[in-house]
């Protein structure tokens, strides 16, 4: 799907895409693969030039942040500390990009790593081993709790505990990111978003950021109840935006988890019709978070399931196509350069 780009001079920065290399490990996923490993597999290998393809293809995307996915791990480090590899690989990609050589994008400016929580307060070496792999980028950590009694949601490989964010020992693993100045993402499924609420009212100064709108359901058991579960979804999403501390990141709704669209990957659905399947949980989400809380992303590669790069951005844009200047500004950059401290990548004035 090829389109024209809108408003092709807006800033951007894209705060939500990963890097990885799974052609070494495809293999070891048994057969026959879960749903989700064979949405991955069409793009197993996304790096530097893969990434630099999409943001360069149209938009104006000025700068990125790395979401930590599992990849570049180093057992030679220790099972603890082996997520330090993976910072490690992603500063080098920062320093490639930042070398001027493939343009003014600073593509990994920010980044975010992973440490096991469940560590509880041991978790603090991990988070100064990950901090002095990238002392000018390292910005905080992700530790998913994507959890659902049906395990065709999400298959084994990827589920979380149920109710890890109420875990006393993650808890203490999570005071740990406070004592740092550290920032967390939250990766949960829309039935989760209480669990959330939770974690960000016992813990009022800690930055939050949900991730995906907080991934409505769309498959498996959840199949034909987009619908059903909205008015679910959007009464969490309210009671989580009383939690001054949380922002929320708009988009995600391309993973074939929320079917929206159901097929894929790019199949070719324009940005105009994408716009229609998304907009209301984004437009509850600004409602509910403001635009100086909120941030569009672009969950690449895993949102190619929906949406080629410049498409995603247009269906964003089309949504926001009566925003002012100033609502813009936040949703597309400000936030983002806020919330990870890379207001350098942002233009002067």
């Amino acid at each position: 799907m090829t389109e024209e780009i809108l408003e092709p001079d807006l800033p951007i920065i894209d705060p939500h895409h990963h890097l990885w290399d799974l052609r070494p490990i495809i293999p070891a996923f048994p057969e026959p693969r879960h749903r989700f490993i064979e949405t991955l597999i069409p793009v197993a290998h996304y790096t530097f030039d893969q990434l630099h393809a999409d943001v360069t293809s149209g938009h104006n995307v000025i700068g990125t942040v790395f979401m930590e996915c599992g990849a570049f791990y180093n057992s030679a480090y220790g099972d603890a500390k082996k997520p330090v590899g993976e910072v490690e690989y992603v500063n080098g990609v920062a320093a490639q990009s930042a070398s001027g050589l493939y343009g003014q994008l600073r593509a990994c400016a920010g980044i975010v790593g992973h440490a096991d929580l469940m560590l509880g307060h041991k978790a603090g070496e991990v988070l100064d081993a990950l901090l002095a792999a990238s002392p000018g980028r390292f910005k905080g950590i992700r530790h998913q709790g994507a959890w659902d009694a049906d395990p065709e949601v999400l298959g084994p490989p990827f589920h979380a505990p149920p109710e890890l964010y109420r875990d006393a020992t993650f808890r203490e693993g999570f005071a740990e990111l406070g004592k740092r100045g550290m920032t967390f993402d939250a990766w949960i499924l829309e039935p989760q978003i209480p669990d959330v609420i939770d974690l960000a009212r016992v813990f009022p100064d800690q930055p939050i950021c949900l991730d995906h709108c907080g991934t409505p359901l769309g498959m498996a058991s959840y199949t034909g109840k987009l619908h059903e579960r909205f008015d679910i979804w959007r009464h969490n999403i309210q009671e989580l935006a009383k939690c001054e501390n949380v922002v929320v990141k708009l988009g995600g709704l391309a993973m074939h988890n929320c079917a929206m669209p159901e097929d894929g990957p790019a199949a070719g659905h324009g940005s105009e019709h994408l716009a229609a399947l998304w907009r209301p949980y984004i437009e509850t989400c600004i409602e509910a978070f403001g635009a100086e809380r909120a941030m569009f992303e672009s969950n690449y590669p895993v949102d190619r399931w929906g949406a080629t790069y410049p498409v995603l951005w247009n269906a964003f844009k089309r949504i926001t196509r009566n925003a002012s200047d100033e609502e813009k500004t936040a949703l597309y950059a400000g936030t983002a350069a806020r919330f990870y401290s890379v207001e350098h990548l942002l233009p002067a004035g």
